[in-house]
């Protein structure tokens, strides 16, 4: 709740500031600006409650840790732009599940993208426009206050620059259609698909555009007409998705950066001490993973040790030895009705199993599963 506070009051006070203290607020806009202090609050006290799980907080706090090691700092640094590059602004990572839904999320982000750019300034008096004196052939851009730059009216600047909104609704309905197409046709994709989930945000990117482009077409070929209905009706679909944005999938929008420190934290794995399997002896993950991760546990209530064993804990056998000693278990009690006698279960007594699909080119096998392969 402080978090949530804070952040909406630090947001009010720089909307106050922007605007030369609410002089450059168009208050016609004060429903907009009010939806998103509230979205405001929503997002960050959900983020903050989402850092507080212990997974998420331990991943948070060793990203950063990794991240801001004395002597890795400029590696680091230029890592981030290029991740930053190819990981959020690029999505490379869903270009790899296809070009179709890579370019859907590209239309989709980056029409969202300009239009935030464009519309929130606007919105908090941070931006405006006006024509300048003496020469009404000329508009000026005011940004905080302070004079911009200039340009004609009649020019492409002028063009391309008032119709921004324009050019990012094309985009979002472009990718709109591309995703719902994808989840009409997609047996995997409409097997899993909810309606809150999937389309509710399909919808509400949609109306938000479709009626902005009405807007546009109102005032450039209708000659205003029913332009005060088409304004009310986009307001309503802009506020309602701000509304909704704390609470539905489009919170992984501000989740995703968070990936970055994850990257981060397995680069400090590969380069330190590596967590040896207490069955087998083969390496199979970064020491510090394994130990987070019975922290984790332990701060979750699981109980996973193992006492009287030299394993001491379940998270210090590699998964194939985890799959074998299930099997093997398993056995023992068939063996045991059966009157057979069991298999020896000390640890080290067996070498670690060899999976059935024995090669990298054998099966669905991405760069995770490639760097923890062990064949």
């Amino acid at each position: 709740m402080l978090w949530g506070v804070g952040t909406t009051a630090t947001l009010a006070g720089l909307i106050v500031a922007g605007s030369r203290n609410l002089a450059h607020f168009d208050a016609a806009l004060v429903a907009y600006t009010f939806s998103v202090l509230f979205a405001t609050f929503g997002l960050t006290y959900r983020y903050s409650m989402w850092l507080q799980r212990p997974p998420t907080g331990l991943y948070w706090s060793r990203g950063w840790q990794a991240f801001l090691r004395p002597r890795r700092r400029f590696a680091n640094l230029r890592s981030w732009l290029g991740r930053m590059g190819s990981d959020v602004l690029a999505n490379r990572f869903i270009f790899r599940r296809g070009p179709s839904r890579w370019l859907t999320h590209m239309l989709i982000m980056w029409g969202c993208l300009i239009a935030v750019a464009i519309t929130f300034p606007l919105v908090f008096g941070w931006l405006y426009f006006r024509p300048v004196v003496g020469d009404l052939s000329l508009y000026e851009a005011v940004i905080f206050g302070f004079p911009a730059f200039r340009f004609p009216h009649e020019s492409a600047t002028a063009f391309f620059l008032f119709h921004g909104l324009v050019w990012a609704s094309f985009a979002v309905i472009g990718g709109v259609m591309l995703a719902i197409r994808r989840r009409m046709r997609d047996d995997g994709a409409a097997a899993l698909q909810r309606f809150g989930e999937d389309f509710m945000p399909l919808i509400l990117l949609f109306a938000v555009s479709v009626t902005g482009l009405m807007l546009t077409v109102s005032y450039t070929w209708m000659a205003g007409h029913a332009y005060s209905f088409i304004a009310i009706l986009h307001a309503i679909t802009v506020i309602g998705t701000f509304l909704w944005l704390p609470f539905g999938k489009f919170f992984h929008i501000f989740q995703r950066p968070a990936q970055l420190g994850v990257a981060f934290y397995k680069d400090v794995g590969r380069l330190e001490e590596a967590a040896h399997c207490r069955r087998c002896g083969h390496a199979f993950s970064s020491r510090m993973h394994v130990e987070d991760l019975i922290l984790v546990q332990r701060q979750l209530g699981f109980s996973y040790e193992i006492p009287g064993n030299t394993a001491e804990h379940y998270q210090w056998i590699c998964p194939p030895c985890r799959r074998a000693s299930f099997a093997m278990a398993q056995s023992v009690l068939w063996r045991g009705r059966r009157g057979g006698a069991a298999l020896p279960t000390q640890a080290g007594l067996l070498p670690m199993p060899t999976p059935v699909n024995n090669g990298l080119g054998e099966g669905p096998l991405g760069e995770e599963d490639a760097e923890n392969f062990h064949p």
